[in-house]
């Protein structure tokens, strides 16, 4: 099994850059930057509170890599009124010792933004709206708590960070002025249809699609907006058991929040605005992170992760 801080060496392909979750490869028979294609390999790391985090999650990179997957399908087929949303996939022929957790994408114009769908109140939005009564300068009504559902969902980008360093939300306005206007907007139309479209999904499959953070590049062969990296993955969502939601409280979650409130709880002994790195993850918080990992991909796919995938 790939450790989780491992960089193969992989027969026709030249590692170029690892980041907190994947590890990017090109063709190694073209000169670098040049090759249309790029292989893209999910690791085992799990990251939180900007931290690389130590163990990795057992098979999180398989996961991870079959969920987006199974999610690139889906969206490809939207309902009759709109355009499918163009993705980064071109195969997951890769290299034996990568199958499963990796694929071959094009290589966008990786726009430097995150775009961020809200359909719930949490997290650093809710942690905002206590702040100011707004989110990414969209005022809310008064009186939301953690968990409130936001109808419409609600639109808000992040400012990318390098690694170790914190996304900064920012309004529309500052995304205009990152992107373009024209840009901006087709931005806001594309990631809240995702959302919407992947919302009903999870919510037929008992599962409550909380937020989801997505990100866009130019295919420069089109020019069309085509949407790359992960989607809908427990490392990029907020996944919440719908039998057990209740606005008020923190949910029931299938994604890494389970380490984040460890990390945050007195068991940890961490403080996350400490500047420390933070503690080893003990094996129970380790087991019990992977089974949330993989109950969120029975419940959504409707089957049962194999580590061993077909085609």
């Amino acid at each position: 099994m790939m450790t989780s801080h491992d960089v193969l060496e992989l027969a026709d392909w030249r590692h170029v850059y690892s980041g907190k979750v994947r590890n990017l490869y090109e063709p190694s028979d073209q000169p670098s930057g040049e090759s249309d294609r790029l292989l893209v390999v999910a690791t085992d790391r799990v990251s939180a509170f900007d931290h690389i985090l130590s163990p990795g999650i057992p098979d999180k990179g398989k996961i991870l890599t079959q969920l987006s997957l199974w999610w690139f399908q889906q969206l490809a087929q939207p309902a009759e009124d709109l355009d499918p949303i163009p993705h980064h996939v071109i195969s997951v022929d890769v290299p034996e010792q990568v199958a499963g957790r990796a694929m071959i994408v094009k290589r966008l114009q990786m726009l430097p933004v995150e775009c961020i769908a809200r359909g719930y109140l949490t997290g650093s939005g809710l942690k905002e709206y206590q702040a100011s009564g707004a989110v990414t300068g969209i005022p809310l009504p008064d009186g939301l708590v953690d968990g409130s559902r936001l109808d419409p969902p609600l639109f808000t980008p992040s400012a990318k960070a390098a690694v170790g360093e914190h996304d900064e939300n920012i309004t529309f306005e500052q995304l205009s002025e990152r992107v373009g206007l024209l840009r901006a907007a087709r931005l806001q139309e594309m990631t809240l249809q995702l959302y919407r479209q992947a919302e009903e999904i999870a919510r037929n499959a008992g599962i409550i699609l909380a937020d989801t953070k997505v990100e866009f590049g130019i295919d420069v062969s089109t020019g069309l907006i085509t949407l790359g990296d992960e989607v809908l993955t427990p490392d990029s969502s907020r996944f919440w058991d719908a039998g057990d939601y209740e606005p008020g409280r923190p949910q029931l979650s299938f994604d890494k929040q389970f380490v984040r409130d460890w990390l945050s709880s007195e068991e940890s002994g961490w403080d996350p605005a400490s500047g420390q790195r933070p503690p080893a993850l003990p094996e129970h918080i380790v087991e019990k992170t992977r089974q949330r990992y993989l109950e969120a991909y029975r419940r959504i796919t409707g089957e049962e992760f194999s580590a061993t995938p077909q085609g």
